[in-house]
């Protein structure tokens, strides 16, 4: 099976940060999004850890023009199924299981498997994947260890998520097998139940400037 890789780089190139969203509050999640796109930050990641995730994902769908949603913490196939059947246009995984990519292989919907390891990446890459999610990032080595990866696997690029702050953002965002960072800290929660959400465009718009090299 082949990586629907130009649908998904398509998604991950188009903007150097994507942000990773956790809705508690269903009302939050039309005005985030719109704060987000008009802050250049249409791709939008929000995450199955919430039980108010799934219609999130819907209403973004519906209600947010120009709005990328994709859903994140996927961990199994019914969790992939419901995801795709709520509207999302691309699904992520912190890891990867055979269960996953077997699911993956029956769906349109691009899918961006987690994969953190020499052996795990090498995997990925038998199973037709080039790119891949890197998580925990900071916790498992940061930028010296995906550095370290692009020689020896070469070809392949990751989108690291976990710990990354808009200082260290640009240095991920420098290496050559980096496409973008996912990052919570355009969505901060204090934000969002204050429902600030001139204050989440302005961050997007920070975050969307952000630019390799």
């Amino acid at each position: 099976m082949q990586q629907k890789t130009e649908a998904l780089s398509k998604v991950l190139t188009g903007q150097p940060v994507i942000p990773v969203v956790q809705i508690t509050n269903l009302s939050h999640a039309v005005p985030m999004a719109k704060a987000l796109v008009a802050g250049g930050l249409p791709a939008i990641e929000i995450t199955l850890r919430t039980d108010e995730a799934l219609d999130a994902i819907r209403l973004v769908a519906n209600e947010v023009e120009g709005a990328i949603v994709g859903a994140g913490t996927v961990l199994n196939p019914k969790q992939f199924k419901d995801a795709q059947a709520a509207g999302s246009q691309f699904i992520v995984s912190p890891g990867t299981t055979v269960e996953l990519l077997n699911e993956a292989k029956d769906h349109m919907v691009p899918y961006l498997p987690g994969a953190t390891t020499p052996s795990e990446i090498m995997s990925m890459i038998e199973e037709g994947y080039s790119v891949l999610k890197f998580f925990p990032a900071e916790q498992s080595g940061g930028m010296a260890y995906l550095k370290s990866l692009s020689s020896p696997l070469a070809g392949v690029s990751f989108c690291p998520t976990g710990g990354i702050t808009p200082q260290s953002a640009p240095d991920y965002l420098a290496l050559p097998n980096v496409l973008c960072v996912g990052g919570s800290w355009v969505t901060p929660n204090d934000v969002m139940d204050a429902g600030d959400w001139d204050r989440i465009e302005q961050l997007a718009r920070e975050a969307s400037g952000l630019r390799q090299g």
